[in-house]
């Protein structure tokens, strides 16, 4: 794509704040804040303001607030993101310490209908018309000294307690395309009142119920590592009509194992790319002793170099039945979950969105709604990342993400922006409509 190509106008940066904003704009505020005091800046631009620190990789809420003063800044969180009143750091963290993050659910369903108008979706079809989710946990804050009442907690063997916050995330992927979109993450949390931890499977079981009524038309097969291979992983994902491929192994699944010793499996060898794939597949084993009414189909993928040399070895269980004309398809699908580790959880730690930095923890929300901000950032990058000619050349012009991400934070905070059109075509070119400050 040219960068002077059209862009889908849904899919600008520009239209998917605007969604953004709007929905900002309904979620339901206090008259007063901590203090009792009649709230000065709506809830919205506190939103919008913590949603421009990770979209813009700002490392610190002291740094955003240092620089957010300036006139300059102030006319560029305006323009790009719509924010009428900046508020302070601390402000920023009472008001959004309050929020609940179920709150924020709508702005993901929203960034995920415009991408099934402008048929990126479509691309993304990889099974029959259906697409790939892998699911997986993750930490987004640890401590041994700061918590809050909704932290979960760990209690060491020397006396010691860690507290901590995850969230169970879902991303949309294919094998094929390196961005992925993630699907509106689930809290993990210890409840009010409650003695004991949220976990996983109570945050996966509340994602998939959430999930079907978000998308509800959306055939979907949900990829899961070993740990999710047991009943109550796998029956919510089979009440709700969708499809699953869960990594198994013998550790964790001794007595599918066990079963599958002596089998005659179907063998297919297939030459992909610089890999060979030793294929084994058979259908209609019981999941294990206690279920043995759950029937799953086993698929075993070795790996190996042009040399013969092993070079990974995975085994799966899926509902999906089995056949030597899918059962490359399907290790493509199970080999996909790794994109939640490498291209969600990695980047989200290790390229400028500082997931795990702890921007400020409050007493309630704030660390989760920090969190979820974080995810939608990432979201609208990589739905320009896909689908944004101009944000692609200013990438390949910088030479890297992270030099990027550098370069426009400097602009932003050194020239006044006109819009997100022009930045980009400044990066690129420097054709762009910006100005440097002449007071």
């Amino acid at each position: 794509m040219g960068i002077h190509s059209v862009e889908k106008k849904q899919l600008s940066a520009k239209w998917m704040l605007q969604k953004i904003h709007a929905i900002f704009q309904k979620i339901p505020e206090p008259a007063k804040d901590n203090r009792g005091l009649k709230t000065k800046i709506p809830l919205a631009d506190c939103l919008m303001s913590g949603l421009a620190i990770f979209g813009l990789k700002i490392p610190s809420l002291l740094q955003f607030d240092e620089c957010s003063g300036d006139a300059m800044v102030k006319h560029n969180l305006s323009t790009l993101y719509q924010v009428k009143q900046t508020p302070s750091d601390t402000y920023m963290r009472e008001r959004l310490d309050k929020v609940d993050p179920q709150l924020l659910r709508p702005v993901f369903t929203s960034l995920f209908s415009l991408l099934q108008r402008g048929k990126i979706i479509e691309d993304y079809k990889f099974l029959d018309g259906y697409v790939l989710t892998p699911c997986d946990g993750t930490q987004l804050f640890s401590s041994e000294k700061v918590h809050c009442n909704n932290c979960c907690e760990k209690h060491h063997k020397d006396g010691r307690i860690t507290y901590h916050h995850n969230m169970l995330a879902g991303v949309l992927v294919h094998p094929d395309h390196h961005e992925v979109f993630p699907f509106c993450p689930e809290p993990i949390f210890k409840a009010d009142g409650s003695k004991k931890n949220d976990c996983e499977q109570n945050a996966t079981q509340r994602f998939l119920e959430r999930f079907r009524k978000e998308h509800p038309h959306l055939k979907v097969i949900f990829t899961m590592d070993a740990l999710s291979s047991k009943a109550p992983y796998i029956r919510p994902i089979i009440d709700m009509g969708a499809h699953f491929i869960i990594g198994v192994t013998p550790e964790g699944n001794p007595s599918l194992f066990q079963w599958l010793k002596g089998i005659k499996f179907e063998t297919l060898n297939v030459m992909a790319k610089k890999e060979v794939l030793e294929l084994q597949f058979y259908n209609q084993i019981p999941l294990n002793d206690s279920n043995h009414d759950l029937q799953v189909n086993f698929v075993d993928c070795i790996v190996k170099d042009l040399k013969g040399k092993i070079k990974g070895h995975f085994s799966w269980i899926t509902d999906i039945l089995v056949t030597k004309a899918n059962v490359y398809q399907l290790s493509r699908a199970g080999r996909a979950r790794w994109k939640i580790e490498n291209e969600t959880f990695n980047t989200l730690k290790n390229q400028g969105y500082n997931f795990e930095h702890n921007y400020g923890h409050g007493n309630q929300h704030l660390s989760h709604v920090f969190g979820m901000l974080m995810f939608l950032a990432f979201f609208i990058d990589q739905i320009q990342q896909r689908c944004c000619g101009l944000f692609q050349a200013a990438v390949k012009k910088a030479g890297s993400r992270a030099r990027f991400w550098r370069r426009q934070q400097s602009i932003f905070m050194e020239l006044y922006i006109a819009s997100w059109e022009d930045l980009f075509r400044w990066m690129v070119d420097r054709t762009g409509k910006v100005t440097l400050d002449t007071c």
